[in-house]
């Protein structure tokens, strides 16, 4: 063999090698461009932006386990219900289960701040109220699928906000407590199509005009809305607040002052009072209407909350109306893990008239005072 012969052998079994790798290499694919969420923490936490949009958007809820028994308040209606063996009536639980899916976006304009909201709930359980005739069309007490309602849908720029809402007779100046039943007293009317202006005077000061339509029997009967306006002022120690509301279909007036005071960074207490016309609120006998829903022509509420530390707290409020209707209710909160929540509350209502009907007279069979008692699981998120 000569160096020629040699040189030819080592290129071609070179050349051989090189092939055979060349068949067996690994293609490695390009990596795909990832798309990631981007945080938005304008509006707060848990705000991202749209993909493609500069618009926040938030979503969140909560899933609700409510467990009642006895008679005050809404728990009533499960308490004459007929028994299967067809001996009489019976008593039973009051049943719920809530799945409540909620929407918040955000969007800086040269307007101001564009904002909507809205909230939906899903019930499975067995309905309030006390029902004589328990024929299936009308058997509420039992569990069941019930209502799905579009609770809250509204658009905000700026300061002007249109759309469902509760009423600002109720909103702007705040609900009763933070006890589960705060209406044995009720105190005004809740759901609403709105058209609303909020303005910030400064220096605390803060108020809102809202034209409103009522909703059911109380919806308005023409071109002229419902009118609710209120004023507020809030500084470190607390606040005070006002709302006026004209009912248009029986021009009639309500109103509630409410003074709230942050005692210490562990007490909170809210003071407020009610006091509305009723000449014209006839119907059904009762004197009541949308906004003045209480008995008479004046009602009080009060109450606070006490955090014993971050995971508890207790509850209270007391309220009573010019018909001598009163109501208690109180409640222990436990936060299990952040987001998890269990509430015990008792209620106790002592029943003195409503509309015509007299109830200071009641017999042993037909009760004055009832109590009732609700244990609420609920996980936010």
């Amino acid at each position: 063999m000569n160096i020629k012969s040699l040189l030819l052998g080592s290129a071609a079994a070179l050349i051989a090698v090189s092939g055979a790798r060349a068949a067996d290499a690994v293609v490695v694919a390009e990596p795909e461009p990832a798309e990631y969420v981007k945080i938005c923490d304008v509006y707060g936490a848990g705000y991202f932006y749209i993909p493609g949009t500069e618009t926040c958007l938030r979503i969140g809820g909560y899933v609700r386990y409510d467990i009642g028994v006895g008679d005050a308040g809404s728990l009533d209606g499960v308490n004459h219900v007929p028994d299967h063996m067809d001996d009489g009536t019976h008593s039973t639980y009051y049943k719920n289960t809530r799945f409540t899916l909620k929407t918040w976006t955000g969007q800086e304009t040269e307007l101001g701040t564009l904002k909507t909201y809205t909230e939906t709930r899903f019930n499975f359980g067995n309905s309030s109220g006390d029902y004589e005739d328990q024929t299936p069309a009308n058997s509420d007490w039992q569990g069941r699928n019930k209502c799905l309602s579009l609770r809250y849908a509204w658009i905000q720029l700026g300061g002007l906000r249109v759309g469902k809402d509760d009423t600002a007779f109720d909103t702007f100046i705040g609900y009763a407590g933070n006890v589960i039943q705060d209406t044995l007293v009720p105190y005004g009317g809740q759901e609403s199509n709105v058209v609303q202006y909020y303005f910030d005077a400064g220096n605390g000061f803060s108020g809102l005009v809202s034209l409103e339509e009522g909703t059911g029997a109380n919806t308005i009967d023409s071109y002229v809305p419902h009118v609710v306006g209120g004023l507020k002022y809030k500084g470190d120690w607390g606040s005070i607040t006002g709302v006026v509301a004209y009912d248009s279909n029986y021009e009639e007036v309500a109103g509630k002052v409410r003074l709230d005071v942050k005692a210490t960074n562990e007490l909170s207490l809210f003071l407020m009072a009610g006091y509305g016309t009723d000449d014209n609120l006839t119907d059904f006998g009762t004197g009541r209407g949308f906004y003045k829903q209480w008995g008479g022509n004046w009602a009080v509420w009060g109450g606070g909350t006490y955090k014993f530390n971050d995971k508890t707290s207790f509850n209270a409020q007391v309220s009573y109306d010019d018909w001598k209707n009163l109501g208690i209710a109180a409640n222990v909160a436990y936060t299990v893990v952040p987001g998890f929540t269990v509430t015990a509350e008792v209620d106790y209502l002592n029943a003195g008239k409503f509309g015509d009907a007299d109830f200071s007279n009641w017999t042993k069979a037909n009760k004055k005072s009832s109590v009732g008692g609700i244990l609420r699981f609920q996980r936010s998120f």
